[in-house]
């Protein structure tokens, strides 16, 4: 018979090697790894409040930095898109806010009141798609921040799952295994962990890659509806026509420098968009 050190043991591997392969949301009997950074709760939406602010920041691997210093603030209920080109540094910087990667320097501040997680969206290929669990497990493991890993879920814990399956459309694959998924449904599998976890924060990396345009368009409107519930949203994305026509905010990564504003400014500076034909939903 299995011991409880071990099903821990277990647990812990599984949040190594299947949820992130970079941050351990909980490992059994300590804090959370990445405790100190991303706990974070909001005040009222009543105004405009810094989230997250970035301190002359500097973000890289092994003490080289991949940008130059850069500081400003995501605001509270903000949806902001990172742009830039392969290895300039879009995806370390998330994984520096989140607390996975330290500062090469400057620091990352959060400006709460009480504690909170935030939710992490990991690039696909991230994942090990062979790990052994169905879809129903693993969009249950939104629950964790609220409950202990090897605590049964209760009734409502189920009907949140079942839930955030019900809006991903994908009730119907609940008992299938991650490797039976194609690319659209993995990530509508993802997108449902988020819902049940429901942090007041969420990064997302690359979230519409390699996806059909069904589930692009779907997870689409579901951030549009993440936002307006006062979501603070960063996202990692490449398709300029996509975050010109959703995202408020932008933050380009270019030559190792920051532009950070407007969608409309920052993309005319960098000479990132050009209008074409498609998209004609904006959020509110």
């Amino acid at each position: 018979m299995v011991q409880n050190n071990d099903s821990d043991d277990i647990l812990y591997t599984l949040t190594q090697i299947f949820i992130n392969p970079d941050c351990i949301l909980y490992r059994p009997g300590s804090r959370r790894v990445c405790a100190d950074s991303v706990s974070l709760a909001g005040d009222s939406l009543g105004g405009v409040t810094a989230m997250i602010e970035l301190n002359n920041l500097v973000v890289g691997y092994q003490g080289k930095g991949l940008t130059e210093p850069v500081s400003g603030c995501f605001d509270q209920g903000s949806l902001t898109a990172i742009m830039g080109e392969n290895g300039t540094g879009k995806s370390t910087l998330l994984k520096t806010i989140c607390g996975m990667l330290s500062p090469v320097s400057g620091h990352v501040s959060f400006r709460q009141n009480t504690q909170t997680d935030m939710s992490w969206l990991p690039q696909q290929a991230d994942i090990d798609r062979s790990f052994p669990i169905n879809v129903f497990d693993v969009v249950s493991m939104g629950c964790w921040p609220r409950r202990s890993m090897m605590a049964a879920l209760r009734r409502q814990d189920i009907a949140r799952v079942e839930a955030a399956l019900e809006t991903t459309g994908i009730s119907d694959l609940a008992n299938y295994s991650v490797n039976q998924l194609s690319g659209g449904q993995f990530q509508r599998m993802l997108f449902a962990r988020l819902l049940v976890q429901d942090a007041p924060v969420m990064l997302m990396d690359e979230p519409f890659t390699g996806i059909d345009a069904q589930t692009q368009e779907m997870l689409i409107a579901l951030i549009g509806q993440l936002h307006q519930a006062g979501k603070t949203i960063i996202a990692v994305l490449h398709n300029p026509e996509m975050v010109h026509t959703f995202f408020p905010q932008t933050l380009v990564i270019n030559h190792r420098c920051f532009h950070w504003g407007e969608t409309g400014d920052v993309l005319s500076r960098c000479g990132l968009f050009q209008p074409q034909a498609g998209l004609s939903l904006r959020f509110g």
